[in-house]
């Protein structure tokens, strides 16, 4: 097996190893090993990428579940509105966009430029919100869960959008929403999250099937390994402090996506 090949898939393990210790952000990684490793192009590497953060998030949330941890009345407020933008993003928008998307004078913008660089913006939002400290007094473990659906609706469309776009499941916009929002419990947020977020991603994945060739072959393989990470991770999220491996994993994200922007940039 071509050495490219088992880097691309030891690094499918630590995305969900990463998943499964700080239970995010793993997912914002995906497409940057896709593309950068394994070469796919990016925009069915962001289809593949819904697919590998929508099994791996449902099998965290089956977890939750099992705990009582998920609440689904403010999955289904959040989730349809997102449901039907991510796979109209998919379907229509993705494919609509042009190739290239715009040109300034000598400068050509491809597709693909442009997606990678939306995507490492959106990395550089999750790294702020991972390194970021919270306030404390914000989590109300046993609060009453108060719902302003219009804007959790709107949430929904926003993250489901940028889903669709970027390939990722978007726990870094879905947890504050719903904490904020929804005035949701952490542990419950999380969980709540995850299911939202694996639902939305497999249909917006659905949305790419009529559209890409998909490598079915490749994705299980790079999915399972994925799954197994998860598994990995969470019994060593059980021996490291969960606070400081947060915040060295934002710092991560953080270097990834200005390395990201900074590589596309010279690109053009």
């Amino acid at each position: 097996m071509d050495i490219i090949i088992i880097l691309g898939y030891a690094a499918a393990i630590l995305i969900g190893v990463s998943l499964g210790l700080i239970g995010g952000g793993g997912s914002i990684l995906t497409v940057p090993v896709l593309v950068y490793i394994l070469h796919i192009d990016p925009v069915l590497a962001t289809a593949y990428s819904l697919f590998v953060v929508g099994t791996t998030s449902l099998v965290g949330a089956g977890n939750y579940m099992k705990s009582g941890l998920v609440d689904y009345k403010t999955a289904v407020v959040f989730a349809i509105p997102s449901f039907i933008a991510v796979f109209l993003t998919r379907k229509f928008l993705v494919p609509w966009l042009p190739d290239p998307l715009f040109t300034m004078g000598d400068m050509e913008v491809s597709k693909s430029v442009g997606i990678m660089v939306f995507f490492a913006l959106i990395m550089l939002a999750a790294s702020y919100s991972m390194i970021k400290e919270k306030k404390k007094g914000g989590e109300d473990e046993n609060g009453e869960v108060k719902f302003n659906i219009p804007l959790i609706a709107l949430e929904g469309s926003v993250v489901g959008v940028i889903t669709g776009i970027v390939g990722a499941g978007g726990g870094f916009l879905i947890i504050p929403a719903l904490v904020l929002l929804a005035r949701l419990p952490m542990k419950l947020a999380v969980g709540t999250s995850l299911l939202i977020i694996a639902a939305k991603s497999l249909i917006g994945f659905l949305g790419d099937i009529s559209t890409q060739t998909i490598d079915w072959q490749m994705l299980l393989i790079f999915t399972g390994l994925s799954v197994v990470g998860i598994f990995i991770g969470s019994a060593l999220s059980k021996k490291i402090n969960d606070k400081a491996l947060k915040k060295g994993f934002g710092w991560f994200v953080l270097v990834m996506g200005i390395y990201i922007i900074g590589k596309e940039l010279m690109n053009l």
